[in-house]
């Protein structure tokens, strides 16, 4: 058998695996299709009237503006007790002083002396947690696909509909300071961007003093409608030292005075918000989906009365696309096109002063725009692919269309009764939410073509060529060997637990703007143990040689040879020793790599092919996307460093097996001569 044969043969059964990893991954991993759609003043999401008189209005969008300007402060990794006072403990048990708590006092007082004002909220954000993944949702509204969490290190432009698309678009000034990740998400998008690099997790301060230098100058000058700065500092400190470290407070102390130089500044038409991209778990890491990772703060205030009542003692949960709609008919902008979230309905009172009837017609005419606009996507949407459940989907748009027709009602009779306008309201975040819900499950359905696929190249028959043949136990023990060794140097199958200082392994000053060779030195400290035991596994056909004996073996002679061997004495009749026996039977050495790499491949696709069937049994399941998900991309990438590592060894024990066989032809030449 050719040595180009076999690596060529290999090659393709690694192709049917990749391409059923592939098949899986878009079946089964929440996917969904971007649509280039975008929304527009000129273009109102559906039929009927809108609020507020704005039909002739100059200027004049969806909902009339409530505010010209808002800065928009990105806290990276503000978890949501970050924010809480210190006194803050479950009921019936003492109270808990850790290093974080209290440390953002401004936003506690604003709440105590301005509670008509300000609301603090416990932002639930959708997995994966990272960064770039959580941009995208607090700017379009949607839902990142879960896959796109590789991306955090590249990031790539956002073609989806977004509010920073609609801001300028609008004629807005949109100023930007901080985290470059924004740089590679909107590119050419702002009037004035100051961007710091983003990657060294161990520079506490850089970014955070770089957005300092800038931004209260910048806000004094007054040439901007959005402000938005992306402190790094908070997220870095805990994966530098994690939450409970005096270092914390230190940072979130420093973001306090930030958030109080900022409310000092603010105008009457200005709104502040404070968010939160994600959180962190308990030891600084994030990027899954445990109950610390989702839960971030969100605090609104504006120097103008706000909310119509004080806030509620325990902060409301509110999904974290919900900001993205608010935002929008706040501003007097379109909601992006692709948007899921919903408005959050106490923004749009009127103030403490405002009848409660007024507030609840104009909380109803926010709600019927955000519905409209999940209506309109959902319709495209699902004529463009075949995604979303048809009976649920028709069940949505028949609520839709009865509270639509109500609230139209209600328009045309605008003392109509409580009992009706609550209705509306009901129905309408009804409608918002159940759209919301079927677009998560629909993004995460299961394709069986990966099955299908795998079961082909498992099917595949392993011959036994010739006299090396390496048993299954000792393939099976190697791959078992590697699993192990993944599992012993500290790596686990979870976002999380990812080595990221790994990244400056002789770059302790950092990469500077790249950011392919950190991620290469990650995902090389990750799967070092894949690379190392598939590019030794040709090894294993040299191993029962090497462990044979020094001394001489006299070989076996065939009845009546005896007499013959007796005649020639001076001839050598020792067998050879160790691995020059290959040379006894050089043509069943291509042959045996052959089965030995189908047979390890065989291994590692038994592995991915139970990781694949719990995840597809159990992606229904409450931790499908902390558990079975994460688990089944690290599987996915180690198959694949694995089949590489494979054909790699492979090349290289052939590329030996013919320097040798080179050289002892050179000798048996020369002893024949």
């Amino acid at each position: 058998m050719q040595k180009v044969s076999v690596l060529l043969f290999l090659a393709w059964v690694c192709f049917l695996f990749y391409a059923g990893i592939a098949l899986f991954t878009s079946g089964f991993l929440l996917t969904r299709l971007e649509l280039t759609n975008h929304s527009s003043c000129q273009e109102p999401p559906g039929p009927g009237f809108l609020p507020w008189g704005n039909q002739g209005k100059p200027g004049a969008c969806w909902m009339a503006s409530r505010f010209s300007r808002v800065v928009l402060v990105l806290i990276d990794a503000l978890r949501f007790d970050f924010a809480q006072p210190q006194h803050s403990h479950v009921p019936g048990e003492p109270p808990v002083s850790l290093p974080f708590l209290g440390k953002l006092g401004s936003l506690q007082r604003i709440l105590e002396i301005q509670p008509h004002h300000a609301r603090l909220y416990r932002s639930q954000v959708d997995p994966p947690t990272t960064t770039m993944q959580r941009l995208k949702a607090l700017t379009t509204g949607s839902l990142p696909t879960f896959i796109d969490a590789g991306n955090n290190f590249a990031s790539h432009a956002i073609m989806e509909d977004n509010l920073i698309k609609q801001l300028t678009n609008a004629g807005r000034r949109v100023v930007f300071m901080g985290d470059d990740t924004w740089k590679d998400l909107f590119p050419g998008a702002f009037s004035k961007a100051f961007f710091f690099s983003s990657f060294n997790v161990r520079d506490l301060h850089t970014v955070d003093n770089g957005i300092l230098e800038h931004l209260y100058p910048t806000m004094d000058s007054g040439e901007w409608d959005v402000l938005i700065a992306h402190f790094l500092g908070v997220d870095h400190c805990g994966h530098k030292h994690g939450p409970h470290h005096p270092e914390m407070a230190k940072k979130l102390s420093q973001m306090d005075q930030v958030i109080q130089e900022l409310v000092e500044r603010l105008e009457n038409d200005t709104l502040l918000v404070v968010a939160g991209d994600h959180g962190m778990t308990v030891n600084g890491d994030h990027g899954g989906e445990s109950e610390l990772e989702v839960s971030a703060a969100l605090f609104l205030y504006s120097p103008t009365a706000l909310f119509p009542s004080a806030p509620p003692e325990e902060p409301e949960v509110i999904p974290q696309v919900s900001l993205v709609p608010t935002l929008a008919l706040l501003l007097g902008l379109p909601i992006p096109f692709g948007n899921i979230g919903e408005v959050i309905a106490e923004l749009f009172s009127g103030g403490k002063d405002s009848q409660p009837h007024f507030s609840a017609l104009v909380q109803a005419s926010a709600l019927h725009l955000n519905a409209q606009q999940v209506s309109r996507f959902l319709h495209t949407y699902s004529a463009a692919t075949q995604d979303l459940q048809v009976k649920e989907l028709h069940q949505l748009q028949n609520l839709f269309s009865k509270a639509s027709a109500d609230y139209q009602w209600l328009l045309q009779n605008p003392q109509g009764a409580e009992a009706a306008l609550k209705t509306v309201i009901a129905e309408l975040q009804q409608f918002l939410r159940g759209a919301r819900a079927i677009c998560i499950e629909s993004w995460a359905r299961f394709s069986l073509s990966f099955l299908l696929l795998h079961l082909l190249a498992a099917g595949i028959t392993i011959t036994t060529p010739g006299p090396f043949t390496v048993p299954w136990q000792a393939v099976s023990a190697w791959a078992l060997m590697a699993a192990q060794t993944f599992y012993s140097t500290g790596h686990q199958p979870v976002f999380p637990a990812i080595h990221w200082h790994a990244a400056f392994v002789g770059f302790p000053e950092g990469h500077g703007s790249s950011t392919w060779l950190p991620a290469l030195l990650v995902g090389a400290n990750t799967f070092a143990s894949h690379l190392l035991f598939s590019v030794g596994c040709p090894l294993l056909l040299l191993w029962p040689f090497l462990c044979e004996s020094q001394g001489p073996r006299k070989r076996r002679q065939p009845p009546g040879s005896e007499a013959e061997a007796r005649v020639r004495p001076e001839e050598e009749l020792e067998e050879p020793l160790m691995e020059m026996r290959l040379r006894d039977a050089p043509h069943h050495f291509n042959a045996a790599l052959l089965q030995l790499g189908l047979k390890y491949l065989f291994v590692l696709g038994v592995q991915i092919l139970a990781c694949t069937l719990a995840a597809s049994i159990l992606r229904r399941h409450l931790m499908v996307w902390k558990v079975f998900a994460p688990k089944f991309i690290f599987e996915a990438i180690g198959f694949i460093v694995s089949s590489v590592g494979l054909l790699l060894g492979i090349a290289l024990v052939m590329r030996v097996d013919g320097a040798v066989s080179s050289w002892f032809r050179k000798l048996v030449l020369a002893q024949q001569r």
